[in-house]
């Protein structure tokens, strides 16, 4: 990998989360859904990595890698905790953020929501509620007008594409019953009909919700733009590497139609697509083949393939025609040297898609560091660091080392 394989403005970054780091998103859906019973989530996220305490030692660590941008998502939650009350300390806390990203020389990539909202919102029904896209239009217009003159690039949806991926993952069944009952026991607990959410979502909801992420998107964007028109925006998905074997191609284009096809061809009016890839799967006739024996695999036991990021990338431009942002990208090991050794032949990858003519702003890692999990909470390892479940104290994987020295090589720093 040369500073010839990638473009001069390319933006190397890590990805973070919200609910997922700062700990203590008290007001949000998932914290209220994370403590009824019965529960989906075998976790509940409590401090999270105290991200919220510690987010300019991390930006240290975030600088030192020798990377230049820095995605993070502004919870909604936080800023507006109480419908049509926003938060100054929240508003302040964010500005900081972007502040110190700028400071640092990290171009600050900001998601407007990250599956995460507020409670007050789920329990109106959230992106069922006919009032769902005017309500986020509005959280989006209070962010940009205290902070959006600074950001680089705005993601409004992280994975709206995600309910309709898990119809393909074989969940077992019992998984989809506990979701049901898990949005029964938050509706009962706050004493509302409809509680719903954007990452426990019910089969019969799909439409809607799609329907209502669309609005939204939509609504978010023409916020964002009447206070940037300059400003690039889109959203990211959740895309695999789709492959078919001999046999397989249908039903491989059956998924990308069910999954991604949407989306990808309403990006075609943003300025950018969100690609987060984590696996290839090979399809064949009836479905997902296993991994050859002696692969190696990762958390969700599919081979790992460093060629899946080139294969989602390229898939992504060819639907969607707009140039495209790896916003999210690794791989769920708690064996490190598997990460270490994943990331320069897929950061190859990537840079063939570039010389095939794929138009790419920038890649994010995933993530700074371990961090929770959503449903799976904690026991998930994806970070490039450790943290101390007791001090939160941050400590450098051989994965981080290597990926500060790929981006070194590549921008010549």
């Amino acid at each position: 990998m040369t500073t010839t394989d990638f473009p001069k403005d390319f933006l190397w970054g890590v990805a973070t989360a919200g609910h997922q780091n700062e700990g203590d998103n008290v007001h949000s859906d998932t914290w209220f859904l994370e403590n009824v019973t019965p529960t989906i989530f075998q976790d509940r996220s409590g401090k999270a990595a105290n991200g919220w305490e510690r987010w300019e030692s991390d930006l240290d660590i975030v600088a030192a890698m020798n990377l230049n941008a820095y995605r993070f998502s502004v919870e909604w939650a936080r800023i507006e905790p109480t419908e049509g009350e926003f938060s100054e300390d929240a508003l302040a806390h964010y500005e900081a953020v972007v502040d110190g990203c700028i400071a640092r020389g990290l171009a600050p990539i900001v998601t407007f929501n990250h599956f995460t909202s507020p409670h007050w919102f789920a329990a109106r029904g959230a992106w069922l509620d006919e009032g769902a896209s005017e309500l986020f239009a509005r959280y989006c217009g209070v962010v940009m007008e205290r902070f959006g003159d600074r950001i680089a690039l705005a993601v409004t949806f992280n994975e709206p594409d995600l309910p309709e991926m898990l119809t393909w993952a074989g969940l077992p069944d019992f998984i989809v019953d506990l979701e049901r009952k898990t949005l029964e026991a938050a509706a009962i607990s706050a004493g509302v009909e409809r509680y719903r959410a954007g990452n426990v979502m019910l089969h019969e909801d799909f439409p809607g919700m799609r329907a209502g992420m669309t609005a939204a998107h939509a609504a978010g964007k023409a916020a964002i733009k009447a206070h940037r028109p300059d400003l690039r925006v889109g959203l990211s998905l959740a895309m695999c590497d789709d492959v078919a074997a001999p046999g397989g191609e249908a039903m491989r284009d059956r998924k990308r139609a069910e999954v991604y096809d949407y989306w990808l061809e309403l990006a075609r009016g943003d300025d950018f697509i969100g690609v987060q890839n984590y696996e290839r799967l090979h399809y064949g006739p009836d479905g997902v083949l296993p991994p050859v024996e002696g692969a190696v695999v990762n958390g969700m036991g599919t081979a790992v393939d460093a060629d899946s990021l080139r294969g989602a990338v390229e898939y992504a431009y060819e639907v969607s025609r707009v140039p495209v942002l790896v916003s999210e990208h690794g791989v769920s090991t708690p064996d490190d040297s598997i990460r270490a050794d994943f990331i320069a032949p897929s950061l190859a990858g990537l840079a063939k898609a570039i010389s095939n003519g794929v138009p790419v702003l920038g890649y994010c890692h995933w993530t700074l560091m371990d961090n929770f999990e959503w449903i799976f909470g904690y026991s998930p390892k994806l970070g490039l660091h450790e943290v101390d479940p007791d001090t939160f104290e941050r400590t450098a994987k051989p994965s981080a080392d290597v990926y500060a020295g790929l981006v070194a090589a590549a921008r010549g720093v």
